[in-house]
């Protein structure tokens, strides 16, 4: 994995310990024109890291430092989610530009990449998560064709192998770190587009009511 270096001046100071990755894909037409935006001082916007179509890696904003990235947010009670995560743009046209397929050497870097900052930080694999996840109704990346399985069979996620019993999912959905502020059909909808991307209805039917009870069950209480 080859990191380059290509600061911003979009950051400012921590205050809290790193204890949350989230991953976004670009959304723009190109690397290059993510890349210049998110080092232009007028857009206010920035992530710790950028990762290529090819796996290069782009090194932005030190992770000691707050980078701009994931806006108004929330996960378990947080809601200065910049605050306590590092943010990871993925390079990739979304729902914008059709939401082409990820690369697969794209992918094998932000596995690696995660991987050391999980290692850094002491963060489990039940926080790492997407920007929907963090921000349901306002944000869809990285998207239903993000491979969230391959990653969590690399120890950078959790993915249920198959629906549990069912039971209180609103609580449950708080138990896993979701908000609900958006209301309850945009978080159905998110939780969705991570775990059963598939069928994106917002409809607690269920098949999303054993997910929900399964992903529950992957999150530890601490």
């Amino acid at each position: 994995m080859k990191i380059v270096d290509a600061p911003s001046p979009n950051f400012n100071d921590r205050d809290k310990p790193v204890s949350l990755i989230v991953l976004h894909y670009t959304g723009m037409e190109s690397g290059p024109a993510a890349l210049d935006r998110m080092r232009d001082p007028g857009t206010q916007v920035s992530a710790h890291y950028m990762v290529e179509e090819d796996g290069r890696v782009f090194r932005l904003v030190p992770e000691d430092r707050r980078a701009w990235h994931a806006g108004l947010s929330e996960w378990g009670g947080e809601t200065d989610v910049n605050g306590i995560s590092v943010g990871i743009e993925i390079v990739n046209g979304g729902h914008d530009f059709g939401l082409p397929d990820y690369p697969a050497a794209q992918i094998t870097a932000v596995i690696s990449l995660t991987k050391k900052i999980m290692v850094r930080h002491a963060i489990k694999p039940h926080r790492v998560v997407g920007h929907s996840d963090v921000a349901p109704g306002r944000k869809q990346d990285p998207g239903e064709l993000f491979p969230w399985e391959r990653l969590a069979a690399a120890g950078c996620g959790v993915f249920p192998q198959a629906p549990a019993p069912a039971g209180d999912a609103h609580a449950q959905l708080r138990t896993i770190g979701y908000g609900f502020s958006a209301g309850e059909a945009a978080v159905i909808e998110a939780f969705q587009r991570h775990y059963r991307p598939q069928r994106i209805d917002g409809e607690l039917n269920d098949e999303t009511r054993g997910l929900i009870a399964a992903v529950a069950v992957l999150t530890p209480s601490s």
